[in-house]
Formats: structure tokens, sequence, C-alpha cells
């Protein structure tokens, strides 16, 4: 038993080292394919369609609750891994490179919802400090390919895809051989293609899921552009020596750090209340970016590494509380269809992202984000509110 959580979590950065795996060489790929720099928001929403349909058809067919989640997750990783690595292929076409990736997203819905699921049939209670282990693992392995880019400069860009691909299939087997099904999990579940729709008709589900999404219309817009905000600051300052891939890693693999603390007060505060803390101050940090972008290195880094704190913070408390609040038959199917929609709205950022920043200008656009951690804390007074009004008689 004392094997199975560290797996998951090993198993889950291996496997979502795929998802920003062609943005970490988005430069070579530009140059190899002579691609216009604003690429990056296509093949970042490629990924993020592909997990959106992914999660939509895993759930719609309830896969996760009727089959084995730990073969689920391995045969995922292995279909995710193959498509990653035909990104490599030479002579590709603009239309190939986003389909793969597309494909990769596709079976990521596999492997992200599906470890939390696994993790929630072996782990009742302390769900929130295992899934803030399991989240942290996938803000390390969403950061990890800028680090292989970082320390493989000498090597080609394609060796950054060859790794990455070689670590989904390794984390695949690690979750197939050593993690079995868990003694909460319901198994033999029949098909339902509406089940996806049952966690919906608890208000405290509702008031969970609206904060998630809130949570995700900032979270991937700003870990696609956080080396585009370095590359910013490295083309203003003459002199600057700031890496952008080795300070994208960090940043972003520093909300990890956040996830796991989180995870653990979770066990003595109160759920909601710290998601709404970690909400709010991600929110602030999106209002105050026009103030501190363009300053020097030193205050630019220090507000980057908060701001890739509090902005994934909350995300494990969140599915903590989709996952309490889900109907036991369902929970796969409900934690899946959650990331699905909040999939769908990191595309609709992410683009808004990269067409205001032609009109307000790198140093304004960000504050957009802000639009997310304000409606989800609204939604979440919102439907505390009700939620008390119907149990008072």
């Amino acid at each position: 038993m004392k094997r199975i959580l560290p797996t998951i979590v090993l198993a889950q950065f291996f496997c979502t080292s795929l998802w920003f795996a062609s943005n970490a060489v988005l430069s070579d790929l530009t140059l190899t394919h002579h691609l216009n720099p604003d690429f990056l928001a296509h093949l970042t929403s490629a990924v993020q369609f592909g997990f959106i349909s992914g999660t939509f058809v895993f759930a719609l067919l309830t896969i996760s609750d009727r089959y084995s989640p730990s073969k689920v997750f391995f045969i995922s990783a292995i279909i995710a891994a193959l498509f990653n690595l035909l990104v490599s292929l030479d002579g590709i076409s603009i239309i190939g490179l986003l389909g793969f990736r597309f494909l990769t997203g596709f079976f990521l819905a596999g492997i992200y919802p599906v470890g939390m699921k696994i993790a929630s049939d072996h782990f009742d209670k302390g769900l929130g400090k295992s899934l803030g282990f399991l989240v942290g693992a996938l803000v390390l392995g969403t950061a990890f390919p800028h680090l292989l880019k970082s320390i493989t400069t000498a090597f080609p860009w394609k060796y950054v895809i060859y790794s990455t691909s070689t670590l989904a299939v390794l984390g695949g087997l690690a979750m197939v051989l050593f993690v079995p099904d868990g003694p909460y999990r319901k198994s033999g579940q029949q098909l339902k293609f509406n089940a996806f729709l049952s966690g919906f008709r608890n208000p405290k589900f509702n008031a969970a899921a609206m904060g998630y999404f809130g949570h995700m219309w900032e979270l991937y817009a700003f870990w696609a552009f956080v080396p585009v905000m370095l590359a910013v600051h490295n083309e203003m300052y003459a002199d600057s020596l700031i890496d952008a891939s080795l300070y994208s890693f960090l940043i972003i693999a520093s909300g990890g750090l956040a996830c796991v603390i989180n995870g653990l007060l979770s066990q003595k505060y109160k759920t909601k209340n710290l998601a709404a803390l970690a909400l709010s101050l991600s929110g602030l940090c999106c209002l105050l970016s026009p103030l501190i972008l363009f300053t020097s290195a030193p205050w630019l880094l220090l507000f980057l590494f908060f701001w890739g704190l509090v902005v994934i913070a909350d995300s494990p408390l969140f599915s903590t509380l989709v996952a309490h609040h889900a109907p036991d038959e369902s929970r796969g199917t409900s934690l899946t269809i959650v990331n699905c929609i909040g999939f769908a709205i990191t595309i609709v950022s992410i683009q808004i992202i990269s067409l205001f920043s032609t009109h307000l200008g790198a140093q304004y656009t960000y504050m957009l984000l802000a639009i997310g951690p304000i409606v989800g804390l609204i939604a979440l007074l919102k439907k505390e509110k009700s939620i008390k009004t119907t149990a008072t008689p």
C-alpha cells in the first residue's frame, strides 16, 4: 500500500511530460517548418482541443468507471507517447504537426483524470493530500520539457521529443504493473450515456466545478506564455541573462510545491477556503501584471515565481471537492467531464491572450486572465449561499 501513491505520482509525472513537449522546442519547430511566432497559441490549443475531445469521449463512454483504470492509463500512455514521437518526423506538414499534437492530447485524457480516479479509488480519507501530490506531479511533468530543452542545447531538439515519449511509456508500465484497482472502486458499471451529467445535480458539485472552471481560464494561458514573458524581457533588456527555458521550467514547476503544501494543509483547514484564497491571489497577480512585467529581472522573476505558485495551488483542492461530491458509481466520469469543460475554457483564454497581445500590447494583455478567478470566486460564493438556503427548512 505504501508504494501506491509514489507510483501514481511518478507515473503521472512521466506521462504528463508529453503535454508541453512541443512547446519547449517551439523555436526549433518555428525554424524547421518556417512557422509564424504566434504558432504557440495554435500548438498549445491543439493539445487542449485533443484533451477536450478525449475527455468527452471517455466521459460519454464511462471508460474509467467500466474498465480497470490502471489498464486504461497504460494503454493511453503508450498511444500518446507514439503520437508525440511522430512530431519528430522529417518533412511533417503543419497540419500533420497539429494533428499529432491533437491526438497526443486526446489520449492524455486517459492519463490525467484517470490518474485522479485511481488515487480516489485508493485513498478515501486524505484524498486532498493525495491529489496534492498528484497534481504536483502534473505540474512538474508539464514543466519538465523546458528543463530538457535547457540541458540538451548541445543536442538536436528531437531529443526532447524522444525523452518525453520514453518517460510516458515507463510511466504507463509502472501504473499497470504496480498499481492494482483500488478498494474504493465500484467495478462492472453499465454503459450510461448520461452518466457524466449526474454530478451536476448536486449544488456542492456545481460549486466546486465552477471554481475549477475559473481557475482553468487563467492556468494554461499563464503556463503557455511564461516563456513569452521572459523572451520579451530579454528583448527589452539587451544585457539580460535570463535563460527562458530554464526559468520557464522553474516557474511552472514551483507550482508543484504549492500543490503539495495545499494538499497537506487540506488535512487541517477547510478545502474550499484554501482554494478560494489561492484563486484570489492568482487573480491579484493578473491585475498587477502590467506594473511588474517590464521591471528589472529580479522583480520580474520574483513576481513570476509567486504567480507560478498560486496559479495552480487550488487545482488539487477543486479536484478533491469534485471527487467528494461526485456520485460514487460515476466518480471517474464526473472528474473527466469537469476536466473536459475546464480545458475547453483554456483554449478560449489562450487564443484571446494571443489575439489581444497584438492590440493591447504585452504589458496589459495578461490582466484579461483575471476574468477567470473573479468569475470563479463569485460563483463559489453564490453557490455556497444557494446550498445554505436549500438546506434551511
